[in-house]
């Protein structure tokens, strides 16, 4: 088994290639440490939407939806507002329709890389981001933190976690997700109709016309049904922010939490497992024409700081000034 993690230029700029088996992964930190690349060569699957002929600030102006992007903070904040227990903070308003913020700022910085290393078993990428004031959004939220990320890619594909550190004096609002962008099909000669995605979802969060909670739960219907039953066809119709909490279930007689996303035609699967600090499920598609969809795992709701619900509901907690806390994935392939 071939283990490799070197650094190599794509479109000039600096990408950490791993390579382990079956399975290739390019990380970029230009791009908030994004998964640009991750293919099963011995199965055709490619995991995540790109588009080789967009420029490096073409990626830049649309980083959500490509590859796997991490968010920080996650979906929507109503007004721009973020309330902390010690301070109230005011954001730009990324969505105006809306009239909320959106989507946070991590992922759009250029992140440093930090390790390029093989071992006896696995290709490992390590990147990192400090916020501070050198960042041009400091002025609107001072309060720094570090962003560690790392990327574990094995025989049994790829292990992400990343860690959140307050280096401030002040509470840390904390909340992640990932953008994730999943090709459908996902394989060279797959047919749209023929994917399918089963999710571990829980009670439904019913949305208001700005997209934020009305903290009302609702039954689940035949349409959100289908994820359950893995029959959900994840594009050629529009999914617009299907919300949902994340449960843990059995899969293969193991508990899974998560999501699998199979090709009826073929039997491969993707399946992406998260840990338990995801709480939430968003599911969207870009009104489904488009190739990818993204079923996106978050430790909070959306607009979590703001609802009127304690933190166990919501998802909403804090880092104290020196505080850690860090989530992972695993992301991989499998035939049945």
């Amino acid at each position: 088994m071939a283990f490799n993690a070197e650094v190599k230029q794509y479109k000039e700029k600096d990408v950490i290639n791993l390579k382990a088996g079956n399975y290739t992964a390019t990380i970029a930190p230009f791009l908030g440490s994004n998964i640009i690349s991750m293919i099963d060569l011995e199965n055709d699957i490619s995991f995540f939407r790109k588009d080789e002929s967009l420029s490096i600030e073409e990626l830049k102006a649309s980083p959500e939806v490509y590859g796997f992007p991490t968010l920080f903070y996650p979906n929507r904040l109503r007004d721009g507002i973020l309330k902390c227990s010690d301070y109230t903070y005011t954001f730009p308003i990324g969505d105006p329709e809306g009239h909320n913020a959106i989507h946070g700022f991590l992922h759009k910085r250029e992140h440093s890389i930090v390790e390029a290393t093989a071992t006896d078993d696995a290709a490992i990428a390590k990147t990192c981001y400090v916020y501070d004031e050198k960042d041009p959004f400091y002025e609107t939220f001072p309060v720094s933190f570090k962003a560690e990320f790392t990327f574990k890619l094995t025989e049994e594909g790829m292990y992400y976690n990343v860690t959140i550190t307050n280096l401030s004096e002040r509470q840390l609002p904390y909340g992640i997700c990932n953008h994730t962008a999943m090709n459908a099909p996902f394989t060279t000669n797959g047919e749209p109709l023929d994917t399918r995605i089963f999710i571990t979802i829980g009670d439904k969060w019913p949305l208001n016309q700005r997209n934020l909670p009305t903290c009302d739960f609702i039954s689940l219907d035949n349409h959100d049904r289908q994820y359950l039953t893995g029959s959900m066809i994840p594009v050629k119709h529009n999914l617009y922010n299907d919300v949902y909490n994340a449960e843990t279930y059995e899969v293969d007689d193991k508990p899974f939490r998560g999501a699998i996303v199979s090709d009826t035609s073929t039997g491969k699967e993707i399946r992406y497992e998260i840990d338990d600090n995801f709480r939430f499920w968003i599911i969207w598609n870009d009104g489904g024409e488009k190739g990818y969809f993204c079923p996106e795992p978050s430790t909070w709701m959306i607009d979590a700081p703001n609802l009127p619900l304690p933190g166990e509901e919501s998802g909403y907690i804090e880092l104290a000034p020196g505080e850690s806390k860090t989530v992972g994935q695993h992301i991989y392939s499998h035939i049945k």
